[in-house]
């Protein structure tokens, strides 16, 4: 691995070192052996970027996510998943039922460092491309066309860095590329993006939220012909595990993100 800080934004180091912490807890809720090796091999002081709101909301998105994927594989077990924005998720390891095939797509920069710590893997691909076009379409449709199978697209810490019209972008291009499809995206409340500046850890980096939704309606009502089917809090995997979780929940049960569900075709 040669891996250094400069291959990759601050941004995409958040979840490593979160996961890499979580995964050596006695009772880990994941494993993420990979972000360990991050954070090992980078020497990285995590401190700065492993905060308790923080920590507690990228666990339960990620335990959330595993969950919500492996029911929509274990009704499609030859399933195509696209994961958008991997930066250096490592879902694959956690899901994968040996039958499925896999897509990491995030900008060239991103993939290049991505390439330097996750060795080649039989059925997942990396492609370097834009959500915003559809440069990296192409490999994606013709493996759904082989293998005739129902395709998931995965937006996780995607959509806040979007505006409203790119979304729309990234929802057109899926609809007018694939005839029928899933979609699961984390959401985040409009209220995140004008308090941006007291988060715990984006704060601290160069990142900006640029949009929000009170719900995930208000994206389905952007493309026609995508349909909004359902939405579920952090909040209720977090209050599971902590009483700041079950206040958090309580006091402001509209400020934290959602996992959004869409369908068309």
């Amino acid at each position: 691995m040669t891996l250094q800080l400069g291959d990759v934004e601050t941004t995409a180091l958040i979840p490593v070192a979160i996961k890499a912490s979580e995964t050596l807890r006695k009772n880990a809720r994941i494993r993420d052996d990979v972000a360990v090796q991050i954070v090992q091999h980078l020497e990285m002081d995590t401190a700065p970027l492993d905060k308790f709101m923080s920590h507690e909301g990228v666990i339960a998105r990620t335990v959330m996510l595993d969950r919500m994927l492996k029911q929509f594989i274990g009704k499609n077990p030859n399933a195509v998943v696209a994961n958008l924005g991997a930066g250096f998720d490592n879902r694959f390891s956690r899901v994968d039922n040996g039958t499925i095939s896999w897509f990491d797509v995030d900008l060239p920069d991103s993939i290049a460092a991505r390439k330097k710590v996750f060795a080649e893997r039989e059925r997942v691909t990396m492609i370097a491309g834009s959500v915003l076009s559809d440069e990296w379409v192409a490999p994606i449709k013709a493996e759904v066309q082989r293998k005739n199978a129902p395709v998931i697209f995965l937006a996780e810490g995607l959509f806040m860095y979007l505006t409203l019209a790119e979304i729309t972008q990234v929802l057109s291009l899926l609809k007018g590329n694939f005839s029928s499809g899933t979609l699961i995206a984390e959401q985040n409340n409009p209220m995140m993006v004008k308090n941006q500046k007291y988060h715990d850890t984006v704060s601290k980096t160069k990142a900006v939220f640029k949009s929000g939704t009170k719900s995930g309606k208000e994206i389905a009502d952007l493309v026609q012909g995508i349909r909004f089917v359902e939405e579920h809090s952090f909040n209720e995997e977090m209050k599971k595990h902590s009483l700041r979780g079950k206040l958090f929940a309580a006091l402001l049960p509209q400020m934290n993100d959602r996992w959004a569900t869409f369908e068309w075709g």
